[in-house]
């Protein structure tokens, strides 16, 4: 009852890229657990550079031990995943460096990891990088993505989430 008094009642957050690159939807990620939305709705990005940055203020709630992955809670309590490439997690670390742990409060912008994109491409299925909203529940939410030619990290809106 408390928070409902006084906490801030979030019913719509904004989403910039984490990533420089070019945005597309999930449909054409090569890889069915992210194109037929698995884990959730969202977008993803072919990257042109090699830092992950925060899409949105949020408190890091997971970073995976192979360092390909990094999962955030937004304050509207949405649970995001960044996955940095396809089947990186066979990589066991090797070409990326994180740069936040679990617990971290973060904001929009705000390095996350950085990776090394000629290994990755060389050495996993692909560099694209798909962010997902792995709580997202289309009777809950609406989730309208934006396609921009190109995205520049931090700066860039790729998606909005509003509560229904």
């Amino acid at each position: 009852m408390l928070k409902k008094l006084f906490g801030k009642n979030i019913t719509e957050e904004s989403f910039v890229s984490p990533v420089n690159g070019r945005v597309v939807p999930l449909e054409e990620v090569p890889d069915p657990v992210f194109a037929e939305k698995m884990m959730g709705d969202g977008i993803a990005i072919e990257p042109s550079d090699e830092t992950i940055v925060s899409p949105i203020d949020a408190e890091v709630v997971q970073v995976f031990e192979t360092k390909h992955a990094i999962g955030l809670k937004t304050q509207m309590g949405l649970e995001l995943l960044l996955h940095i490439g396809l089947d990186t997690v066979n990589l066991k670390g090797e070409g990326f460096e994180t740069f936040v742990k679990a617990g971290d409060k973060v904001s929009a912008g705000d390095k996350l990891v950085t990776f090394e994109k000629a290994f990755i491409e060389a050495n996993a299925k692909s560099s694209i990088t798909p962010v997902i909203i792995t709580n997202y529940e289309a009777s809950e939410y609406t989730l309208e993505a934006l396609y921009p030619d190109q995205a520049i990290a931090g700066e860039t809106q790729i998606f909005q989430v509003k509560k229904k």
